[in-house]
Formats: C-alpha cells, structure tokens, sequence
C-alpha cells in the first residue's frame, strides 16, 4: 500500500491557500489516502458502499474478506450468490459486482491502459459496465489510480462535510461548491480526503 506522490506537495499547496482546510489538516497529520493496487478491490468495495453508511458498508466487507480469502475476479465468481447474500451483499449488488468481475476477465477492463488515459476516457469506460456508476467511477480515480483532482459531487459525505465546514450553517449549492473547490485545484482529490476524514472517525479506504 502506497501514498500518492504528489501528497506531501498537495499538503504545502493546501494549507497556504485554505485556512479551513489548514486545520483538518493539522488535526489529522499521519493520514494519508493509500492504494491496495488491486483495481477489483477498489471497484468491488466501492459497489458495497453505494447508497449505505461508512459503517455498514464496512461490515458486509469484512465478511466478504472472511469469504472470499483474496479479493479478485477468480475468487468471487468461484462463490455462490447465497454466500454472498449472507454477508449482506443485495442481489443487485452481487449482479454489478458479477458484472465488473467478468469485465476483467474478458480484458474489457484493463488496468494496463488506464495510466495512458485521462479521467474523462476512464470514467467512461468503467460506467460502460452495469453498476458502476459516476460516483463508483470517481471512488476509482481516487483510491486506486491516485489521480489528483477528483471532486465528486455526488458524494454525500464530502457534501455534509462542506456544509458543515464552510456553509455556516447553510446549503451550499453546486456552484457554490464548484467555486470554492477552484482554490483546491489541482489538488482537489486531497481537499476531500480530508474532509471525509473529518467526519467519520474510521479512515475511507477503497
């Protein structure tokens, strides 16, 4: 598991340009987003935590880690869909991540092409599969190929977060929120690291 390279850079940028998020900063100094290079894992856990809480998703996973011993496309296709019922997988839950597993197989998806493309190209190629989804997508470019600037709006976390921090009180609106994000570029994907991480005590991994 690995930090970004540009972490340590973004911290520098981030903490001269945003006093806010100088604290959240300050108030977690020995975390930092990592990767398990394991492009299925990403994917998969992203799928368990759609449309759930931090804390349940957290519990179907550890009972999936429990099941399947290693996390890739062999190991999950080699389970039945009761199994993973009793670890609190959805049927369609099990039916997108079935789909994304196969998509590795056949090489629809392949993680070797995706350091040539740019965020846009990837977003498309993966929301091309059943399931996955803009934000699952972003999740992607976030935890597993690190890319800098991602701000996914529809992340109820990092919107909370937002109002909490810097709405007074009040809703930010998506342009709200699109301009104050502009002072955090092209750092954007750090920004909301640490906002998540000042709301949930448990750091967000994918």
């Amino acid at each position: 598991m690995t930090c970004p390279s540009y972490w340590h850079d973004a911290l520098i940028y981030l903490l001269k340009r945003d006093e806010t998020l100088a604290k959240l900063i300050t108030a977690f100094p020995d975390a930092t987003l990592i990767n398990q290079h394991n492009p299925f894992h990403t994917l998969m856990r992203a799928i368990v935590g759609q449309q759930i809480s931090v804390k349940a998703a957290d519990a179907v996973w550890f009972r999936l880690e429990a099941l399947l011993k290693s996390i890739s496309p062999e190991a999950y296709l080699g389970i039945s869909p009761e199994e993973l019922r009793q670890c609190g997988l959805s049927r369609q839950k099990i039916a997108y991540i079935t789909h994304v597993a196969l998509a590795f197989q056949d090489r629809t998806l392949n993680p070797e092409n995706w350091q040539t493309m740019d965020d846009e190209a990837v977003i498309k190629q993966l929301t091309a599969i059943k399931g996955v989804g803009l934000w699952t997508a972003q999740m992607f470019l976030i935890f597993n190929l690190h890319r800098p600037n991602v701000l996914p709006l529809a992340d109820l976390g990092l919107i909370n977060a937002l109002h909490r921090h810097y709405g007074n009180g009040q809703k930010l609106s998506k342009t709200d929120i699109i301009r104050l994000s502009q002072r955090w570029e092209p750092y954007r994907t750090v920004a909301t690291w640490y906002l998540w991480r000042s709301l949930d005590p448990v750091t967000v991994q994918y």
